[in-house]
């Protein structure tokens, strides 16, 4: 089952918020008027963490709605880039601000561009978040055949770096192959398996208000290849930096087990 937890603070903010104001205009008067001479009265449980917890969830709610969120990276579609266990930081400026909820667009004009690492709603089903690399953009023409991409009629240059093991969501390893792509000035490593055959498409066009999306786990991704374009109603926002990564759990509480868990080196690492 999936949660909307943007559809959840949406709820708890109202909630909270709708009886924090009706305790304002009507029910702190009346307790005041029944109090009389005798004190102070407590609160009604509802109404005092809702009076506590409405500027917090408030807050929360504009910073993640119009702002910056915060995401975990699930599985390794993105490796070497992003991998497993990455919590990134995502700008929801750069591409224009975007009523929450409805996603409208409002503010701003700004687009994703070729390269970008961008969290979107997955077309086949919104409530999910994906995370993919932009590959094509409106208008673009894109093959992908013997694992060789081609943009325009351009093919993107691939340097081999050496043997690397890919990780899956299960911990499974295999082997494969680091490249270095230049995707039209846009320079990112890639995984390829040698094992498994290529998803080739051959001059597919992206239309006009869609993007073509592609991990960097090219042989480990279920991306545009598999499931279609991207609306730019989908897009949620570009992933800017990494401010935690796991190595798995810790194997107890304790500062040894959980330093050994954070992958240190990765802290604070741009997303590019």
């Amino acid at each position: 089952m999936n949660f909307n937890f943007e559809w959840i603070i949406f709820l708890a903010t109202v909630i909270t918020g709708v009886i924090a104001l009706l305790d304002s205009l009507f029910w702190a008067k009346k307790r005041k008027l029944a109090q009389g001479d005798k004190g102070a009265v407590k609160l009604p449980v509802i109404i005092d963490y809702s009076r506590s917890f409405f500027p917090v969830l408030l807050i929360v709610f504009l910073l993640r709605s119009f702002l910056f969120e915060p995401f975990r990276i699930p599985s390794g579609s993105l490796e070497p880039t992003l991998q497993i266990g990455d919590f990134i930081i995502v700008n929801k400026f750069d591409y224009g601000t975007r009523l929450p909820i409805v996603h409208q667009k409002v503010l701003g004009s700004g687009k994703p561009a070729r390269g970008d690492i961008v969290v979107f709603r997955f077309p086949p089903n919104p409530s999910v978040n994906y995370i993919k690399r932009v590959v094509g953009l409106p208008h673009d023409r894109i093959s992908y055949v013997d694992k060789e991409l081609t943009v325009n009629g351009i093919k993107v240059p691939q340097t081999f770096l050496g043997d690397t093991q890919a990780t899956g969501e299960d911990g499974s390893t295999w082997e494969a192959q680091e490249k270095r792509e230049n995707l039209l000035g846009v320079k990112h490593h890639i995984l390829l398996d040698k094992t498994k055959a290529s998803m080739d498409l051959k001059d597919v066009v992206v239309p006009e208000g869609m993007y073509f999306m592609m991990g960097d786990n090219r042989d480990d991704s279920q991306d545009s290849r598999y499931w279609g374009f991207v609306p730019d109603a989908n897009i949620v926002g570009k992933a800017v930096v990494v401010w935690m990564s796991w190595n798995g759990l810790p194997d107890k509480l304790s500062w040894q087990s959980i330093k050994k868990a954070i992958r240190w080196d990765r802290l604070g690492m741009s997303v590019k």
